[in-house]
């Protein structure tokens, strides 16, 4: 029995110069897999094209006579949910890029596009496209019973768990401890994201090497209005799986980006995955206050030196005014290093809070992971500091599930006796 030949995908290219579309077409009809279904000089043209056309893929120009390609981007959707945009233009600013993601674009390609990143993002966001198709087509579900089970994004699911790595003082190795901590917590079975709450100088992708497109403040644009897909869209993946939310690529976007809005995108996240690692900026201020309130465990990080120590010292202080439950906190000491003089007993004793981690002084091998943006758990563990960084990680999972544990019991009390007065 013959099987039937894949179903193209159907590209429209919408660009003010003619010249432009022609070159496009041109260059994929060479492609077997692709069909090129129109060419459209104006925003208005391409909403009716795409009304008839019905295509996969849109490669949509900015800048056009009648509507420009942001808000036709936006209006195609709305006729044509599955379709997914790519922007081209020659404008590559930050600031044209976030737009077009936020008004539901899939990708953001420079003009003159080079010939195989081109088909390259075609293919790629094609298949998402097709993934739409089968959404839409496939009969609504029917209502599930709430479910017991460990999944992290359904009624009667246990949300994932939050965990902040902070400390009052800059240079202690927060932003190292943070990404190398969700690399190690991310599995297939316990999925988990890291949030940059950095808003201003952010470092996290460039730890992780990857080149930030979206960032934080996409997803706190969107707070109300927050779904699985849209996280999906703005978040970055790492090559071990982990998504990544990076901080804003410029620090004057910061400004764009409010404390409740991003409590709501944190809860969300919550949601969606097992665990969510948020590094953090050593400033007190209202994001970091709105990041405390969602969190369910709290690093704080030190050094051993007398500054760190007497900020330490500050922070456990403030956590005590503002009521954050001493057993959510889990102490840290980073660059532990003999020849300082200072330890950890020591730094116990001073603060009257227990040491829970410690993680030797290495500069060489942390500068070179730094450096090559591979975390230290993507290389050889065996050895310090990434055999210490899990034993640290072990650690707070024994926290948590300590936590786990006392919630459950606390329900089983205050839940009422089935037949009991």
């Amino acid at each position: 029995m013959a099987t039937s030949a894949p179903e193209k995908i159907r590209v429209l290219i919408v660009d003010d110069i003619a010249e432009t579309r022609e070159n496009i077409r041109k260059l994929l009809q060479f492609e077997s897999d692709m069909e090129v279904v129109g060419g459209a000089r104006t925003g208005g043209e391409a909403l009716d094209m795409a009304r008839e056309t019905q295509p996969d893929v849109v490669l949509m120009d900015i800048n056009m006579p009648d509507m420009d390609g942001i808000s036709a981007t936006k209006a195609l959707l709305d006729d044509v949910p599955y379709a997914q945009i790519v922007i081209l233009s020659v404008n590559n600013e930050p600031d044209y890029m976030r737009r077009a993601m936020l008004a539901g674009a899939r990708d953001f390609i420079a003009k003159p596009p080079s010939p195989d990143e081109l088909i390259s993002t075609i293919r790629v966001v094609s298949e998402r496209a097709r993934e739409q198709k089968k959404k839409l087509a496939a009969p609504a579900p029917q209502a599930a019973a709430p479910s017991s089970g460990m999944g992290f994004d359904g009624p009667g699911r246990r949300a994932g768990r939050a965990i902040a790595v902070y400390s009052a003082k800059g240079g202690v190795g927060v932003t190292t401890l943070a990404t190398n901590l969700a690399v190690g917590l991310h599995t297939v079975e316990t999925p988990a994201v890291i949030v940059d709450t950095c808003l201003q100088f952010g470092d996290v992708s460039v730890f992780l090497n990857l080149q930030v497109k979206n960032s934080i403040a996409d997803l706190a644009a969107r707070a109300e209005e927050l779904d699985n897909d849209v996280v999906d869209e703005v978040t970055m993946v790492h090559e071990c799986g982990l998504r990544v939310l990076a901080a804003p690529q410029r620090p004057e976007m910061a400004d764009e980006v409010q404390a409740d809005q991003v409590r709501k995108v944190l809860q969300h996240l919550k949601r969606m995955f097992a665990y969510v690692v948020i590094d953090t900026s050593s400033t007190m201020d209202d994001t970091t206050l709105a990041v405390l309130d969602v969190v369910d465990l709290l690093v704080a990080v030190a050094t051993p030196d007398i500054p760190a120590i007497k900020d330490a010292r500050l922070l456990f202080d403030l956590l005590n005014v503002l009521e954050f439950p001493a057993a959510h906190v889990l102490f840290v000491l980073n660059k532990m290093d003999k020849r300082t003089g200072i330890t950890a007993e020591a730094v116990a004793e001073n603060l009257k809070h227990a040491v829970d981690g410690e993680i030797p002084y290495d500069e060489r091998t942390v500068t070179a992971s730094v450096n090559r943006g591979v975390p230290l758990l993507l290389g050889d563990k065996s050895r310090p500091p990434a055999r210490n960084v899990l034993d640290l990680m072990g650690a707070i999972k024994h926290k948590l599930v300590s936590q786990a544990k006392e919630e459950e019991e606390v329900k089983e009390i205050e839940r009422p006796r089935a037949f009991g007065r």
